[in-house]
């Protein structure tokens, strides 16, 4: 084989790996941190935002963090699905909220989550995302919280779909038989005179006592193992839709515990490339309502 040969074997090698090199990165991206979505008396909330940088306007997820409802953080608790997010195209918004410092203020983040999905939407031409294609994906305590805004939230609020992540559904059966509540709440509630209507505030708070027909379809992602919050909780509530004509799924993941933080990496790949599938198939432009 001749110099001439060899060059050009060189350079189609170049193009061979430059093309597999371009073909295996995530798509470009342009990351806004810091954004100041909702000011509740005079607090400021942020939300970090991750955009795919497309001519067409993409799907977008908006992510809320667990962390029983009295911590948490939008940087750290769902960092393992920021990566599925933009790999698959999604544009994503991960939220923080207002945290809960005594039992009153238990639900009022409810509002922090309707506020960002509204925020999200006021402002899909600035982002470049389709205001008809956004999902709420929260886990843990903020799956409760998604799940709420949704299900109370009026259409300015609505989303196309919702994947909770180990989600508490019954907050009643929670407080009395597991660790998942917080102890500064279990005992201002427990064994008090007001018991009976603190816990006729959280059945109102419980995703499970507000099915209704036509709520979002909910995908439930609930490991096998989890001792803080059941997996039947996600069963019973998806079986509660069902009755009530709307559309759930349950995926179990096979020896998990609780937080997908904590999860290995094959018991993450394998949730992450669950919800990635359903997502792209509910926020499919085919599901989107011609005018």
């Amino acid at each position: 084989m001749g110099p001439a040969s060899l060059s050009k074997l060189s350079l189609f090698v170049l193009m061979a790996s430059s093309v597999y090199a371009y073909s295996t990165q995530t798509p470009q991206v342009r990351s806004i941190e810091d954004i100041v979505y909702s000011q509740p008396n005079g607090t400021d909330l942020f939300m970090d935002a991750a955009l795919p940088q497309g001519k067409e306007p993409a799907p977008a997820v908006i992510l809320v963090h667990g962390g029983g409802w009295v911590q948490g953080d939008r940087r750290v608790d769902v960092r393992p699905l920021f990566k599925p997010l933009s790999d698959a195209g999604f544009a994503w918004f991960s939220i923080s909220y207002r945290l809960v410092t005594d039992v009153t203020q238990f639900g009022v983040a409810i509002d922090d989550v309707e506020a960002a999905v509204r925020y999200v939407k006021s402002h899909a031409a600035e982002f470049n995302i389709d205001p008809d294609r956004i999902a709420l994906v929260g886990e843990s305590a903020g799956g409760q919280l998604a799940a709420m805004a949704v299900l109370r939230g009026g259409e300015a609020a609505s989303v196309k779909a919702v994947v909770a992540f180990y989600t508490p559904t019954d907050l009643v059966s929670l407080i009395r038989n597991s660790s998942f509540i917080p102890p500064q709440i279990r005992n201002s509630v427990v064994g008090k005179p007001w018991e009976q209507f603190v816990l006729a505030g959280l059945a109102q708070l419980s995703p499970v006592e507000n099915v209704r027909r036509n709520m979002p379809p909910f995908l439930f992602i609930h490991g096998t193992e989890d001792s803080l919050v059941p997996i039947g909780q996600s069963i019973d509530m998806c079986d509660r839709m069902r009755k009530a004509g709307a559309s759930c799924e349950v995926f179990p993941v096979n020896g998990a515990g609780h937080g997908i933080r904590w999860w290995t990496t094959t018991e993450r790949n394998v949730a992450g490339k669950k919800m990635v599938g359903w997502l792209e198939r509910e926020l499919s432009t085919s599901n989107v309502p011609v005018a």
